[in-house]
């Protein structure tokens, strides 16, 4: 497994990261199963762990935190605050208040005393990041986080910390964590970038974009077999009527088709894209079984040449999300229409000239 250094801070990480999401009630609920799993990781030279609070709601950070017991100086261990973890409303965002109370319960549940990174889940629009920063900062003053980073965060938002860190003398975020893949490319044209020009770490995740390239769907019924079909769970991200969904379908026939030819599987072609780019340190993944696990590994090492990459540039443009659902962040703005009318009115009454 090769090692690279993780945004300036010194530490060095496993060009994969092990995705602990599948670890609890949102995957597997064996919890001696997943412990065996981290470790199978760890044992194949995975050092890097990524984790959240809101991953089963604590559970995934209890299972990384048992997995941990007598290795945890050998690990870099990363979680992440911000999602709801109750019905109280003040129990979520990004604000000095919630991440120091969330930031105790992560290390009770993880067993430790300090976490290496700690993330930044989403942006908090309620919250001036220069308060999130200073707390932040208070954190890694006091030694329970050594360094600090941001996830799904566009590119305007991240140089806007950048800017407040310098200005107000806060830790400054190290990492970025994109959602990025084949088909969701959209952070190529500014995130990836930005994250270069600061010479921000960026641990990337989605590399098989939520299973659409792990070979497992190949038409619009493999989208919607059976109760659990994932276009009737999760709606537009896997909706074949969605017209970005049915260009996913022929991406991906026309990408295992390269697969084939440059004698590797689907998944592995995808994985070794994502660590193609520059700007990528380590590519998350996130297993639910061994055999998922293995299965990834056995692509480790893998590098594409320009021929492939030039051919997958062909399949998906560089900077294209096939479908903008799969970026998994739209600006406020976009989402409360009050924000681009000048303030809310009562529906059905206009304004005169």
């Amino acid at each position: 497994m090769r090692h690279r250094i993780l945004g300036g801070t010194g530490i060095s990480v496993s060009e994969y990261a092990l995705g602990a999401m599948m670890f609890g009630a949102m995957g597997n609920t064996d919890h001696d199963d997943s412990v065996r799993i981290i470790h199978r990781a760890l044992d194949a030279g995975i050092n890097f762990i990524d984790t959240a609070d809101i991953y089963s709601r604590g559970e995934s950070e209890e299972i990384v935190g048992k997995a941990l017991k007598g290795r945890r100086d050998d690990v870099v261990l990363a979680t992440k605050a911000h999602g709801s973890m109750g019905d109280d409303p003040n129990h979520s965002g990004n604000s000095r208040r919630w991440l120091v109370r969330e930031l105790e319960a992560s290390l009770r549940r993880l067993g430790t005393d300090h976490v290496d990174l700690y993330q930044i889940h989403r942006p908090d629009p309620t919250t001036d990041v220069d308060e999130t920063l200073a707390a932040l900062t208070d954190l890694v003053r006091a030694g329970k986080v050594r360094a600090v980073g941001s996830s799904t965060f566009p590119a305007e938002q991240i140089v806007e910390a950048q800017w407040v860190s310098e200005k107000r003398g806060h830790v400054r975020f190290r990492t970025e964590q994109p959602p990025y893949s084949i088909l969701a490319r959209g952070v190529e044209a500014a995130v990836l970038p930005t994250a270069q020009k600061y010479g921000m770490g960026v641990l990337s995740w989605g590399p098989l974009s939520a299973g659409w390239l792990s070979g497992r769907y190949t038409s619009a019924a493999d989208l919607t077999r059976g109760d659990g079909g994932r276009a009737k769970l999760e709606g537009q991200k896997f909706d074949p009527s969605v017209p970005g969904n049915a260009r996913k379908l022929e991406a991906v026939s026309a990408l295992a088709e390269v697969a084939a030819e440059a004698g590797l599987t689907l998944p592995h072609l995808a994985v070794g894209f994502v660590l193609a780019h520059p700007a990528i340190t380590s590519v998350i993944i996130g297993p639910r079984t061994a055999e998922h696990l293995d299965s990834l590994l056995d692509g480790a090492g893998t590098v594409l040449g320009d021929d492939v990459l030039d051919r997958i540039d062909e399949i998906v443009p560089p900077g294209v999300d096939l479908n903008r659902a799969d970026s998994y962040y739209t600006p406020p703005a976009l989402q409360e229409p009050a924000l681009r009318r000048g303030g809310a009115r009562p529906t059905g009454v206009g304004r005169r000239a």
